[in-house]
């Protein structure tokens, strides 16, 4: 296994309180400084008034305060345990636009609120979409989301009053950015937890020097106040018929979103361990639970939906080397602080726009590394090379010319005239058409006990022979079927009832290989990370671990994924 010496504290490490208090002022720098930027584009592009975005503020703030806290709890099936940042974000923004614009914003409120449940759904049915949300969609996913911010990073460049000498947002943005990549690259100790702020602080420093930097707003504002409730923009009717005519495109930006929210889930939890271990898809239900309660309690406060920061938390821990979840909770205790002190507010709307897209061109650089590391976790063939590269090219080309938005009009051309929505929908409907067209599944229906044994030895050997398998392949078909049964049946000491559990097994033809699905539900540990332990120990005999060694001897590869109430365990066996 791949270390990750860099980190310094995992999710479950109690970091020192100075180090938990640096890290988490950086992190609700980063937070409040995108939920006030991106509320006050969607505020200006609805042209509401003064009193709605003091309300939008207060109410975004709160929602990603709350959100963050939750993620870091995993309290049943709600948050991923880990360090989360989340708020107002860019997916929701046009169509929210669009109906805020149509209807106003009670039909976008409750508009939103029904997308949300969509959110819910896919997390108790995150199961059987593991098949058509592959690595590849999730990497792809990431990878579109950071192609398109880039253009509106390098756009925030030029964005300087009309008086100022023209080369001075250049000259900020270059300062920023080789700052930020100094720290990023030679920061150590303390300064390297506190890197963005400094980053920020000094492209602050350099504007005032140049005079693009305006302070008059922030003495002008009071330190503590309450929002105008009366802003709270109430709900509209779903009887209406442009909450139907809208709702089609509210549904396919949460699948978006949802898809996005749980390869977010599986990055954080890999980029928060200083060992890799085997992704818990329980806590990337919990993680679609949480997002699907932000986005929630943004409909029903009437502002635009709250969603994952997964670039931003990447830096974050990058930067600093902390991914403690208590972290998370005085990052969220500081965003609901800082809701009702419309000052610090007004001190994050100064930053210029040079300072800004100089970071975020560093953040999305990031995450699309990630997007390329994601995709490629199991390798890459011919089918998956495909996959990414078309998906990419359809988002690339979207970005620069919108033609969908041309041919389909105003109403569907918001939704699929989108860069991001195409791709990652490309990315999953060419996986959809790969997983269903290769080969028929086959299936068996039996119990996780010891005398299921035969069953599914006899399923396997049909399989074998009617694929026209060699004696010896079949044979090790077999066998890595008996020992993944007889690994499962060691993993169950931890089950109480009475009643054997069901197994499922599916299985499926690949193109040189079988790739076999156990499902059932059982203990705790991970089948993936026993045999990965195993490879970094001396080959030792121990009976505990017969077949695991086993196992690992028959298989090509072995993948645990663990989700609330199943279990499945994915064998490939080669020809």
């Amino acid at each position: 296994m791949v270390r990750n010496n860099n980190l310094s504290y995992e999710a479950s490490d109690a970091s020192p309180p100075l180090v938990t208090l640096g890290v988490a002022a950086q992190g609700a720098v980063i937070a409040m400084s995108t939920v006030v930027t991106i509320t006050t584009v969607f505020v200006l592009a609805i042209r509401a008034d003064a009193d709605y975005l003091s309300w939008a503020l207060f109410a975004s703030l709160m929602v990603a305060g709350i959100g963050i806290i939750i993620h870091a709890v995993r309290f049943g099936r709600l948050g991923a345990g880990h360090l989360l940042l989340m708020g107002s974000s860019v997916p929701f923004l046009a169509v929210c636009v669009l109906a805020a614009i149509q209807g106003g914003l009670a039909l976008m409120s409750i508009l939103v609120i029904t997308a949300s449940l969509l959110q819910f759904a896919m997390s108790a049915f995150l199961a059987k979409l593991n098949r058509v949300i592959t690595p590849v969609v999730s990497g792809v996913a990431l990878m579109v989301v950071a192609l398109s911010a880039m253009p509106i990073a390098a756009a925030r460049l030029n964005n300087i009053p009309p008086d100022a000498a023209f080369f001075t947002g250049p000259l900020v943005g270059a300062i920023t950015l080789i700052t930020a990549t100094v720290l990023m690259l030679r920061g150590a100790g303390l300064i390297r937890a506190i890197a963005l702020p400094i980053t920020i602080v000094i492209g602050c420093v350099v504007s005032y020097i140049l005079g693009i930097y305006d302070f008059q707003p922030v003495l002008e504002t009071s330190w503590f106040d309450l929002p105008e409730f009366s802003a709270w923009p109430r709900f509209g009717s779903v009887l209406s018929p442009d909450f139907w005519a809208l709702l089609p495109s509210f549904l396919i930006v949460s699948v978006v979103v949802g898809l996005k929210a749980s390869a977010e889930s599986a990055v954080i939890q890999q980029v928060s361990r200083r060992v890799p271990r085997a992704i818990d898809f329980r806590s990337v239900q919990g993680t679609l639970n949480t997002s699907g309660l932000a986005v929630l309690a943004s409909g029903v406060l009437g502002v635009l939906p709250a969603l994952n920061y997964l670039p931003s938390t990447m830096a974050l821990v990058s930067f600093t080397g902390v991914a403690a979840r208590r972290v998370a909770y005085v990052v969220g205790a500081i965003l609901i602080v800082l809701a009702l002190l419309p000052k610090v507010v007004a001190l994050m709307m100064t930053i210029p726009p040079p300072v800004s897209g100089s970071i975020l061109m560093v953040i999305m650089g990031l995450l699309f590394v990630e997007g390329v590391r994601t995709a490629a976790q199991d390798g890459l063939n011919p089918q998956k090379s495909v996959i990414m590269g078309l998906s990419l090219a359809i988002a690339v080309g979207l970005q620069s010319r919108n033609i969908l938005a041309v041919v389909l009009g105003d109403f569907w051309g918001v939704t699929f005239g989108n860069s991001v929505v195409v791709g990652i929908l490309s990315a999953l409907l060419m996986s959809m058409v790969v997983d269903f067209t290769i080969s028929r599944r086959r299936r068996l229906n039996t119990q996780l006990d010891a005398v299921a044994v035969p069953t599914v030895d006899e399923f396997l050997r049909r399989i074998g022979t009617d694929l026209g398998w060699s004696d010896s392949s079949v044979e090790r078909l077999c066998a890595a079927g008996e020992e993944t049964l007889s690994s499962m049946l060691e993993l169950r000491d931890g089950y109480t009832d009475d009643t054997p559990p069901r197994l499922i097994v599916l299985a499926k033809r690949g193109t040189e290989s079988l790739e076999i699905e156990f499902m059932a539900v059982f203990a705790e540990e991970n089948i993936e990370d026993r045999i990965a332990f195993m490879s970094e120990q001396a080959e030792t005999p121990d009976v505990d671990d017969l077949s695991f060694r086993l196992l690992r001897h028959y298989a090509s590869s072995v993948r645990h994924r663990k989700y609330h109430g199943i279990d499945v365990v994915a064998v490939r066996v080669d020809a």
